[in-house]
């Protein structure tokens, strides 16, 4: 008697199908996120891309290095001042469907993905997505002032599937330091640069510190200007991070450094398509798990400290403490 059986075949997962939306100036996200899901036209996105940092990094990695198996961003739409066109990110990044309003994609989409970095825009660009029940990723900051913090964070209370993050949570050279700062002995000082605005780009240097240094911020304390924002701000485990953003600093970006009771360390960023390839791969693991990559609260915490450095600065650097702005 044969006694073998035969093993079935997989179930077939559908693939995800995504909206890219949004545009605002400065900010490329709709074709490189677009081009890490889908692949791209190399030659039209080398030669026509309007930031052409993205061709730069994309070239670097072989053909296959695009694509997250199960996703595709199936549809594109670019309302906003970044100055690009849908048709234009559809052409380089490969989207076969380009709409003109953005809640045209509802009920052709899995997930929604706003890949804009004014925090200010984010609650009006979600609420048709969240009254439609489909989940989003928000590009970083997810908000920058208190009330868009308070409605978002509802939204997940209700069970809304929302998930935010800079790319520079996933940085490969901090990845030692995310998994242990032993060596170091007790850390006392941390520093972090970043480019351009404390509005846009702050949470770029607060996320790339805060898997290694962890929840428990108390306070923040802007002492900068608009274009030159120098931030301190102190933790419960006797840590004091500085954070400068300032305007022109693009050849300083994501330098850290860490200071301990045993040793230091000084880092910095630099490998952009692992960082961002890695940060998408974790929004299709929730949708396909429901499992965060990370708490939500960690995600409130970080944008505490973006609404308290603007306060501060604003009022001429006063301490902001971080139970002030309770969600």
């Amino acid at each position: 008697m044969n006694n073998s059986t035969s093993a079935s075949a997989p179930a077939q997962v559908p693939e995800l199908r995504l909206a890219m939306l949004g545009c605002t100036s400065g900010n490329g996200h709709p074709y490189s996120w677009s081009a890490i899901f889908n692949g791209y036209d190399r030659e039209r996105m080398t030669r026509e891309c309007p930031f052409p940092g993205i061709p730069a990094y994309l070239n670097k990695e072989p053909p296959e290095a695009c694509g997250i198996p199960g996703a595709k961003v199936t549809h594109v739409c670019c309302v906003g001042d970044g100055g690009f066109t849908a048709e234009h990110v559809a052409q380089c990044s490969l989207i076969p469907n380009v709409v003109q309003d953005p809640a045209d994609v509802i009920g052709q989409v899995d997930a929604v993905v706003i890949a804009t970095d004014a925090g200010h825009e984010h609650v009006e660009r979600a609420r048709p997505f969240i009254e439609a029940g489909l989940p989003l990723f928000i590009d970083k900051p997810m908000v920058d002032n208190l009330d868009d913090l308070r409605t978002l964070a509802g939204w997940v209370r209700d069970g809304h599937a929302i998930l935010s993050s800079s790319s520079m949570r996933y940085t490969k050279e901090y990845l030692p330091y995310r998994l242990s700062t032993h060596e170091l002995g007790e850390l006392r000082f941390v520093s972090i640069t970043t480019p351009k605005t404390w509005e846009r780009y702050g949470i770029h240097a607060l996320e790339g510190m805060f898997p290694i240094v962890g929840p428990g911020f108390v306070s923040v304390r802007n002492t900068g200007s608009a274009d030159r924002n120098i931030v301190h701000l102190k933790h419960r485990r006797g840590i004091d991070v500085v954070v400068a953003a300032i305007g022109d600093m693009t050849g300083s970006f994501g330098c850290l450094q860490l200071c301990g009771t045993a040793g230091r360390a000084q880092l910095a960023s630099g490998d952009s398509f692992f960082s961002f390839k890695a940060q998408l791969v974790a929004f299709v693991d929730y949708l396909r798990t429901g499992v965060r990559p990370f708490p939500f609260e960690e995600t409130v915490e970080l944008m505490q400290l973006v609404i308290g450095g603007i306060l501060s600065r604003e009022q001429d650097g006063r301490e902001v403490r971080l139970d002030e702005l309770r969600v």
